[in-house]
C-alpha cells in the first residue's frame, strides 16, 4: 500500500477532504501533495503509507492548469464562490488582453489570496478571514514563474479561457486578479482545472469512486504508483549490498569512487538510493577526500 495515487479531485471538496476520505477507506496513513482550491478540480497526487514521507518531493513539481477568467468583476475569494467587491463594464479589447497576458510571463511576483491556506503568524490566511480580520499581506509577496500561458478561446465581451504552465506555489486566482487589475476592469476565476503536477496528469488520474471500486475488489495495487517511480525525476544511486544494514539503520557509508560507475551525480541534490536492487529511501552524496559519503535522509524499508 506504500505509494502514490493520482486522484482526480472533484470540485466542492478540499484537498483535506480527499485525504480524510481515503484515510477512512484505506485505514492507512494518507497525505496530499499540496492544496488545490476547493472549487477547482483536477490532479491531486495523494501519498499512502510510507510514501507520505515523500510528499515534499512531489510538491516541488511544476504545475499546469486550464482556467476560465471573467473580466469586469472581482470577488473577495477571487473565484465564483465569493462576494462581489467591484464591477466594471469597461471591457478591454482582445488586443489589450493579449498584450497583458504577454506581460505576465517568466518570473513575476504575486501576493497570495486572503482565502488561502498559506500560514501567517501561525494561522492559515482563511482563518483570519473567518474571524473578520483584514490583514496587510503585501509582505507575503513571492516570486513565481509562468513558463507558458496561451489563450484558447475568447468569448466577448469578458470571458477568456486559457492554459498556463507554472512553478509550484503559483496561485491562478492571484494571476487572474492581477491581469484583471492591469486591464483596469478586475477579474475572477470561474473555472479551474489542474491538468498536471509533474509527471501526474489527468489521463492517469482516478476518481474517488474508481478508487473505492478497486479497493472493494482487492485491485487497488493497480492504481498505486510505487514509491521510487513516484519520484523518478531524482537520479538513481546504487550502493553495494554489503552496506545494506548500515543504510537501512540510517548510518552513513563511505564509498571509494574507483569502481563506481556513475553517469552523473550532484552532492546538493537528493537521490533515490538502491541497495541489493531494492529502493531503500532518499539520500545525498558528498565527495570528500577521494570518497563518496552517502547519507540517508529518508529510510523507506
Amino acid at each position: 500500500m506504500d505509494g502514490v495515487i493520482n486522484v482526480l479531485k472533484p470540485p466542492g471538496m478540499t484537498s483535506n477532504d480527499v485525504v480524510v476520505y481515503l484515510r477512512r477507506l484505506l485505514k492507512e496513513k494518507v497525505g496530499h501533495t499540496g492544496t488545490l482550491d476547493p472549487g477547482a478540480a483536477g490532479v491531486l497526487p495523494v501519498c499512502v503509507g510510507k510514501a507520505t514521507r515523500l510528499a515534499d518531493f512531489i510538491v516541488e513539481e511544476d504545475k499546469a492548469y486550464r482556467c476560465e477568467m471573467v473580466l469586469g468583476v472581482e470577488t473577495d475569494t477571487l473565484d465564483s464562490y465569493g462576494r462581489i467587491v467591484s464591477t466594471s463594464n469597461q471591457y478591454p479589447s482582445f488586443e489589450d488582453i493579449n498584450r497583458v497576458f504577454e506581460e505576465f510571463q517568466g518570473r513575476i511576483r504575486q501576493v497570495p489570496p486572503m482565502h488561502s491556506a498559506i500560514k501567517y503568524r501561525g494561522k492559515k490566511l482563511y482563518e483570519y478571514v473567518r474571524q473578520g480580520q483584514h490583514l496587510d499581506i503585501s509582505g507575503l509577496e513571492r516570486e513565481v514563474i509562468i513558463y507558458r500561458s496561451a489563450i484558447l478561446n475568447y468569448s466577448p465581451p469578458n470571458r477568456v479561457l486559457f492554459e498556463v504552465e507554472c512553478s509550484k506555489g503559483t496561485y491562478i486566482r492571484s494571476l487572474c486578479r492581477d491581469i484583471g487589475r492591469r486591464l483596469g476592469c478586475g477579474a475572477y476565476v470561474s473555472f479551474l482545472l489542474r491538468c498536471r503536477t509533474g509527471r501526474y496528469t489527468l489521463s492517469d488520474s482516478y476518481t474517488l469512486h474508481e478508487i473505492e471500486d478497486c479497493f472493494s475488489k482487492g485491485e487497488l495495487h493497480e492504481l498505486v504508483i510505487p514509491m521510487d517511480k513516484a519520484i523518478d525525476r531524482l537520479e538513481r544511486f546504487d550502493v553495494p549490498a554489503v552496506y545494506y544494514k548500515r543504510l537501512i539503520n540510517g548510518n552513513p557509508v563511505k564509498l571509494g569512487i574507483v569502481n563506481l560507475k556513475l553517469k552523473r551525480w550532484d552532492c546538493q541534490n537528493p537521490m533515490r538510493i538502491y541497495c541489493k536492487g531494492e529502493f531503500i529511501g532518499v539520500g545525498t552524496a558528498k565527495l570528500e577526500e577521494g570518497y563518496i559519503h552517502i547519507k540517508m535522509d529518508k529510510v523507506l524499508v
